[in-house]
């Protein structure tokens, strides 16, 4: 049986219509300029009007590449020209073992919305969709979910300043150039970052392998909160506390759960699926 419609849903009893503004604050690293690696991410940050870049360092052989790549998708205007370097001078400039592909783009952090904003984003829309992390602190699973986050049309992935990773280097490459397009919003506290989504018209959802509810029996219409615990711990107790509904992945019971990532991912598609579906390349 489906959940309520949106239009019967009760309000959390924590949610208030007037919600302490979250003081949401930009990813750990802001405020300094960071090294961006690899060529998706790297290209994507280039091709960001919003992102400022001092330095862009390549491999022999691949400037005149990455020179013509940014005057055929149209880079914006004053990028500086790019560096030949040795692939070993680009390792020295970069944290041990970064894969850099032969490009590297020294860039300044991005203006990051808070809660209050992406709400007021969607105030005047039946449909949107964020993503609310709990403790998530691994960057190649915030890097991950950032890639699905795009790939599903999430407005903005939400984690919580304690541990949160830099919106840097491994993060910015494992998510492929969507470190360019979905915010990264840090909260220093999720609760109060829940009832300011809960105050904005959003349905929290808050994954939980133990929940009765399966995520295809919930209603995703609407605006949707989809609430993910780190792998093992979960969700923490006030977090699940501040969702509107718990539900499930249906999953075999050979195995415990998934990779925060991966479940993100079937999260994000299964919400998406109940869309409107875009043709492609809109």
């Amino acid at each position: 049986m489906l959940n309520p419609p949106m239009s019967k849903r009760k309000p959390h009893p924590k949610a208030r219509s007037r919600a302490k503004p979250e003081d949401s604050h930009a990813p750990r690293g802001a405020g300094r300029a960071a090294w961006i690696y690899g060529r998706h991410a790297a290209l994507a940050a280039l091709l960001n009007p919003n992102r400022a870049i001092s330095r862009i360092v390549a491999a022999p052989g691949q400037a005149d590449e990455v020179t013509a790549a940014l005057r055929a998708k149209g880079a914006p205007p004053g990028r500086p020209a790019p560096e030949t370097l040795d692939r070993r001078d680009i390792d020295a400039l970069l944290p041990p073992g970064a894969v850099h592909q032969g490009l590297a783009v020294l860039a300044q952090p991005l203006d990051t919305p808070a809660v209050e904003d992406i709400c007021a984003q969607v105030a005047n829309t039946a449909n949107a969709l964020v993503l609310v992390l709990d403790q998530a602190t691994d960057p190649h699973n915030v890097g991950a979910i950032l890639r699905s986050a795009a790939a599903f049309g999430a407005l903005a992935v939400i984690v919580q300043d304690r541990n949160a990773p830099e919106a840097t280097g491994t993060l910015a490459k494992t998510a492929s150039g969507a470190l360019e397009t979905v915010p990264l919003v840090v909260a220093t506290n999720l609760s109060r970052a829940l009832e300011q989504l809960q105050a904005g018209g959003f349905w929290c959802l808050g994954l939980d392998g133990e929940a009765q509810t399966l995520i295809g029996d919930a209603d995703l219409s609407g605006r949707i909160a989809l609430v993910l615990g780190a792998e093992g711990a979960g969700l923490r107790r006030l977090v699940k506390e501040h969702c509107d509904l718990l539900v499930r992945i249906p999953i075999q019971s050979a195995m415990e759960s998934l990779n925060l990532s991966n479940a993100a991912a079937v999260a994000l598609y299964e919400a998406a699926r109940r869309r409107p579906v875009l043709p492609p390349g809109s």
